[in-house]
């Protein structure tokens, strides 16, 4: 399998973290026969697709096909695998996502570009937690720091940081006698 060079992983990363997976904008300073060369390579290895622009919800637009009409470029599931996101956690922070009521529009003085992508590599121990979380029976602190080696504290802080915070999953919280607190990723998630 080709492994995607920095500026690849850049453009992968980036659209991860947008609505619908769109990769425009590139990142700054690639243009002109640059981008074509590297879209043109991601296009040919299924990394990314050139689908049709919707200019009234103002996607951004790759190349003009006529008539008022463009392309735009999305990543595929074999980008995001190629960057070690897993299609099935990438869908369901995707779900999550679109599930949520979209806030209100604030005035920030930030460039959404240079935001943290969220990336899920597999055979991380998040990656671990998240399977573990979606399995029905769930998991307590004690079987993350079985499965993980972490301390307690440091899973508990992965349960609430990384991935209800970060990634913005839902997880519910559950005392069973004889068990304890299990945590689990409502299904669907």
């Amino acid at each position: 399998m080709t492994t995607p060079s920095d500026t690849q992983s850049l453009i992968l990363s980036r659209a991860a973290t947008r609505p619908g997976n769109l990769a425009l904008p590139l990142p700054e300073g690639l243009v002109g026969a640059a981008a074509k060369m590297v879209v043109g390579k991601m296009i040919a290895r299924g990394w990314l697709d050139e689908v049709e622009a919707n200019l009234r919800r103002g996607e951004p637009m790759w190349r003009e096909t006529g008539d008022g009409h463009g392309t735009t470029l999305i990543a595929t599931e074999a980008g995001l695998e190629a960057i070690g996101i897993e299609p099935v956690v990438a869908s369901a922070v995707a779900s999550v996502r679109k599930a949520r009521p979209k806030p209100e529009p604030v005035q920030m003085a930030c460039d959404t570009d240079t935001a943290k992508p969220v990336a899920i590599r597999a055979g991380t121990r998040q990656a671990q937690i998240i399977a573990m979380l979606q399995r029905p029976e769930g998991a307590t602190v004690a079987e993350i720091v079985a499965a993980t080696s972490w301390q307690a504290h440091t899973a508990r802080g992965a349960i609430s940081g990384a991935i209800k915070k970060k990634l913005g999953l839902p997880i519910a919280a559950e005392k069973i006698e004889g068990r304890g607190t299990v945590y689990r990723l409502p299904e669907g998630s």
